[in-house]
């Protein structure tokens, strides 16, 4: 993936379609679903305007939780700030994941 995002690789019929963006923080989250079989999940970590860390995830259903200590008298922590929306692939079961900032 790193070749393709880069132009490293001379595959040139890569499709991106993301369903939705997002940003939460320093992070970008962007949702696809290419067909009853592929959703996936894009969660990019960017700094000074560069993308400088890529996770993919495929068919799971992923939860972002912010868990950093914050006040006590915060009343986000411990809450959600995104979660998967497959619609599409409402009568599978998916793995669960969450992945904690």
């Amino acid at each position: 993936m790193m070749k393709v995002l880069t132009g490293e690789s001379p595959y040139n019929e890569f499709i991106f379609d993301p369903r939705s963006i997002s940003v939460i923080d320093d992070l970008v989250v962007v949702e696809g679903w290419e067909g009853p079989k592929v959703y996936w999940v894009h969660v990019w970590t960017v700094k000074n305007g560069t993308i400088s860390q890529f996770r993919e995830y495929f068919n799971t259903w992923l939860t972002i939780t912010e868990l950093r200590p914050l006040s006590w008298l915060s009343r986000h922590h411990g809450s959600t700030l995104w979660q998967s929306q497959p619609r599409d692939l409402f009568k599978r079961s998916l793995p669960a994941l969450m992945l904690a900032m």
